[in-house]
């Protein structure tokens, strides 16, 4: 047996390692499904909350604005607790919360909602990388995360024209979130008997949250990864949004239409992601990146200068779109991954996912504050230059792709190892 194929075969996740994995996607899929069901029903909220575009994007905002401050609050903190116990009161707040949005009589009432599923997705999030980190080998850790990062496709594929059908059913906004929250509780009695103890780190052992940012801030590597990775995400969700409420208020599509869209260019966006992985490991990452967001710059130029159209156009369109948005993802993280010191690798996945929780909720508060509306719940307004702003974003993460290197000096988190390897 030649040591490529036992490394190989090491690098495959055991069965227990597949059930926790499977459960962790599981949890990451009820989580990112509520956070992104509330953008497709823009137009819907527009009407029955008779909400303006920007309060819209503060209601979009709510959510990652939020999940950035406990995702940073909790990875200081949680290796002070059991995960296995954090993971239960953080889901059960969580559902609570969803249930409190499905509920929501108004648009305050919705935007504080919204912010209180923001903190219990955030500290969700976190407990999740916790659980990969602490169990899975960093030989099979990047499969894991892939795997469970994938829920992210599948809550856009499935989650989403389910919840959309839903809310047109009921013609109630609030419908999905009730819903999202009833798979909640069945996800919570799941973790509740599969999901393993996992006791917290010892004082002794613990690392100081000062330390551990620290020592994740000051190396440049790390630096202009955050940045490349904000410049993307601020790109994607200056528009992502605002297009439902684009095609049904400017493009001519009814609330039907919309589950058909999502569900359709969901689908095509799975099948590019898994393609723009096999072409990220035959031509290499940052070429693949660089192609793929060029095209998802012209994508974004098309979408938010679209005219009144058919389905059939505006399915291809947003299909386009998502699927060359999506596909910029895999290259992206490849690149980031890379770029970080191993010794550092836990915390500089918790503080990237911080920051992508930052630019998610940042994103739709820039072109909520450019997006406007012809009269209240009519046509919207320069959503063309929203798009413009968006390009440049997009331009900046390409740019900011050539600056990510792979790092020349490993630094440890204890001192004493760090004078050692001096």
């Amino acid at each position: 047996m030649t040591s490529l194929h036992r490394q190989s075969i090491s690098e495959r996740l055991t069965g227990d390692e597949w059930k926790l994995v499977l459960l962790l996607a599981t949890i990451n899929f009820a989580h990112i499904l509520d956070f992104v069901i509330v953008m497709p029903l823009g137009d819907q909220l527009r009407h029955e909350l008779a909400i303006t575009p920007r309060q819209f994007g503060y209601v979009v905002s709510a959510y990652g604005i939020t999940a950035m401050f406990a995702g940073i609050a909790a990875a200081t903190v949680i290796d002070r607790f059991d995960r296995r116990k954090t993971m239960l009161v953080s889901l059960a707040a969580f559902v609570l919360s969803t249930v409190y949005c499905g509920l929501a009589p108004d648009y305050s009432h919705l935007l504080v909602a919204r912010g209180l599923a923001g903190l219990c997705g955030g500290v969700v999030a976190s407990t999740v990388m916790a659980f990969i980190v602490d169990l899975i080998p960093d030989g099979r850790r990047g499969r894991a995360i892939g795997v469970v990062t994938s829920s992210f496709a599948f809550a856009s594929t499935i989650g989403l024209p389910i919840g959309l059908s839903l809310a047109n059913w009921t013609g109630h906004f609030g419908t999905p979130f009730l819903a999202i929250a009833g798979l909640g509780v069945l996800v919570w009695f799941l973790t509740a008997g599969l999901l393993p103890s996992l006791p917290g780190v010892p004082k002794e052992r613990r690392v100081g949250p000062l330390t551990m940012l620290s020592t994740v801030m000051r190396q440049a590597n790390h630096l202009w990864s955050f940045a490349f990775m904000m410049a993307m995400i601020f790109g994607t969700f200056m528009i992502v949004p605002f297009i439902a409420p684009y095609l049904e208020a400017n493009c001519g599509l009814s609330r039907n239409h919309l589950p058909i869209i999502y569900a359709v260019a969901g689908v095509c966006s799975l099948f590019v992601m898994n393609v723009s992985g096999w072409l990220t490991d035959r031509f290499g990452a940052r070429r693949v990146f660089v192609i793929a967001a060029s095209a998802a710059v012209v994508m974004t130029l098309v979408i938010t200068n679209l005219p009144v159209v058919s389905l059939a156009v505006a399915v291809l369109v947003t299909s386009l779109f998502m699927s060359v948005a999506s596909s910029r993802m895999v290259p992206a993280q490849a690149m980031m991954l890379r770029s970080a010191d191993p010794k550092a690798r836990g915390a500089f996945t918790s503080l990237n996912s911080a920051m992508s929780h930052f630019a998610t909720g940042v994103g739709p508060l820039i072109s909520g504050m450019i997006i406007g509306e012809q009269f209240p719940g009519g046509p919207l307004t320069n959503y063309w230059l929203a798009g413009l702003v968006a390009v440049c974003f997009g331009m900046l993460a390409i740019g900011l792709s050539f600056l990510l290197r792979a790092p020349s000096v490993t630094v440890l988190f204890s001192p004493d190892a760090a004078s050692e390897q001096a």
